[in-house]
């Protein structure tokens, strides 16, 4: 049976990622900086930004599915002033690049990164080092393919509960439709074995929403009352803020039953 690396495989994504090749029936090595609990996979103790244990991680590997990246702002669940002048690029490029290398040392097959939809038109620190890591498989000699999802339900409910405290949400009325993570992590093995190569169709959620009635939502989900402002951005500005609307593939869950489903499991949780 053949055997896939996965980066990033204790993230959001990538989680949902293992589970979905576990469930397929597939042989799983998780690279983490240290192992975790589940026994159904092969667990790797390396780091992407510093290359440790890579190259004993990639031995035997059929397959590497790229889903690491370190984005301060989904870490905090908020933008600092800090990121619009930086982003840490140990992870998404240098990262990107060691391990490439070793893959193609190790004879790779298939080598399968995760991106970010936008990512040409974005201003952000943050894009322009995941448009860099992008760039990297690109000119790779390796049989690779490039996957680029919109962003994720969880990483826009983490944001707007960062809003909480403010009595007036200033919302752009641009459209927008981020997606679940179960969704993108079908599309990804679907992908990743499939036999094609190269840059694949781009993953986002299935409803076209513009900032505001996500917002709304979101409100009416957390039984909050605040006041949404809507503000008008030109269609350049939007795009450099990364506010964009994937053309490509259609996920199925939809960001009213998502926050449903979260409301009722953070219930059952207390």
């Amino acid at each position: 049976m053949t055997l896939t690396l996965v980066t990033g495989g204790t993230g959001h994504l990538g989680r949902d990622i293992v589970d979905r090749l576990v469930r397929d029936g597939r042989r799983v090595r998780v690279l983490a900086r240290s192992p975790g609990l589940r026994s159904d996979v092969e667990w790797a103790t390396g780091d992407l930004a510093t290359g440790a244990g890579l190259r004993e991680a990639l031995h035997d590997v059929d397959t590497v599915i790229n889903a690491a990246t370190y984005s301060p702002i989904a870490r905090r669940g908020g933008i600092r002033p800090i990121d619009f002048f930086r982003s840490p690029s140990a992870v998404d490029v240098e990262g990107t690049e060691r391990l490439l290398s070793l893959s193609g040392a190790a004879e790779v097959r298939h080598f399968l990164h995760v991106s970010i939809v936008g990512l040409d038109e974005a201003t952000l620190p943050y894009a322009r080092v995941k448009l860099a890591g992008e760039r990297l498989v690109r000119a790779s000699a390796l049989s690779w393919s490039l996957v680029r999802a919109m962003p994720f339900y969880y990483l826009l409910d983490r944001l707007l509960s960062g809003l909480g405290w403010l009595p007036v949400w200033p919302m752009p009325t641009t459209l927008f439709n981020p997606v679940d993570t179960s969704d993108v992590a079908d599309h990804v093995v679907t992908c990743a074995f499939d036999g094609q190569r190269g840059e694949r169709a781009d993953i986002g959620g299935p409803e076209d929403l513009d900032l505001v009635t996500l917002a709304r939502q979101y409100q009416d989900a957390r039984r909050l009352h605040r006041k949404i402002l809507p503000v008008g951005l030109s269609e350049a500005k939007a795009r450099g803020m990364g506010f964009v609307v994937s053309r490509g593939v259609r996920g199925r869950l939809t960001w009213a039953d998502w926050l449903q489903h979260h409301d009722l499991a953070t219930r059952s949780a207390a």
